[in-house]
């Protein structure tokens, strides 16, 4: 595990209030705060929206099976926990790549084996995701999907199409299934370029970019939008409360939205 190269998971901990960080997460974390003031209140924003997003599709839509792609560090509650909360037979896998997540993920999940899993993937590598012995255990191919996309594909670069990456993943689902998705979004120019460098230099080359809107409503293409709502600010995607968190400034959201696969 490195500690010296500040992680996208142990930031993005950091932000929301997490102690799984080290002082190379917090630093950076303290610069990336002066590119873009907001950035805490979004992070916090983006989690909200994770967990009304996995709310919605188990008690609205009758989701009970949910890929997890690029989780992150454990959180509580977690997309399991919010899950099995409206129907305890919810099967929840998370993919990750990151030492540390693995790590921490399958010591939270040592009570819960039969119906979660973690597995060491590369959301990049679809097949391998598919083929693993865990998602098979757990993901029935004959019933609705969630796969989940919340604050990890402006991780992914534009040379790795993360536009034809969740395409690939759609196809694999059976129809009824659903994609949530929620990237880091500006029309900024200048922001996105000085986010993006940052960030490519601060994690040592493992970032995507932050994108445009009209960018992320590419990711919908072919998909139908839940309840007809198109991407939006993800703090406006079904809100449940006046008290979550607002970023004072807007350099960039949280953009996105779910939708069904037809």
């Amino acid at each position: 595990m490195d500690v010296s190269t500040p992680s996208v998971a142990r930031m993005y901990d950091y932000l929301i209030g997490g102690t799984d960080n080290f002082s190379c997460d917090r630093t950076a974390c303290a610069e990336l705060l002066r590119i873009a003031p907001s950035t805490r209140e979004l992070a916090l924003i983006n989690r909200a929206f994770l967990l009304r997003a996995v709310r919605y599709l188990t008690a609205e839509c009758g989701i009970r099976q949910f890929i997890d792609h690029g989780s992150g560090l454990p959180t509580r509650p977690n997309v399991h926990q919010v899950a099995q909360d409206v129907a305890p037979d919810t099967r929840v896998v998370y993919l990750d790549n990151d030492p540390m997540v693995l790590a921490h993920g399958r010591m939270m999940l040592q009570e819960n084996l039969a119906t979660t899993a973690v597995v060491d993937a590369d959301l990049r590598d679809t097949d391998k995701i598919f083929e693993n012995p865990e998602v098979r255990r757990l993901i029935r191919c004959d019933q609705p999907v969630a796969a989940l996309f919340v604050s990890v594909l402006h991780c992914v670069p534009d040379r790795d199409d993360p536009w034809r990456l969740l395409r690939d993943v759609a196809d694999r689902l059976p129809s009824g299934s659903y994609l949530a998705i929620a990237q880091l979004a500006s029309d900024n120019a200048a922001l996105r370029r000085e986010a993006t460098e940052f960030m490519h230099r601060t994690t040592g080359g493992r970032w995507g970019r932050v994108r445009s809107f009209a960018e992320v409503d590419r990711y919908f293409d072919g998909l139908e939008p839940a309840e007809c709502t198109a991407p939006v600010d993800v703090s406006q995607w079904r809100p449940d409360t006046d008290l979550s968190p607002r970023q004072a400034t807007r350099e960039w959201i949280g953009y996105g939205g779910v939708a069904r696969v037809g």
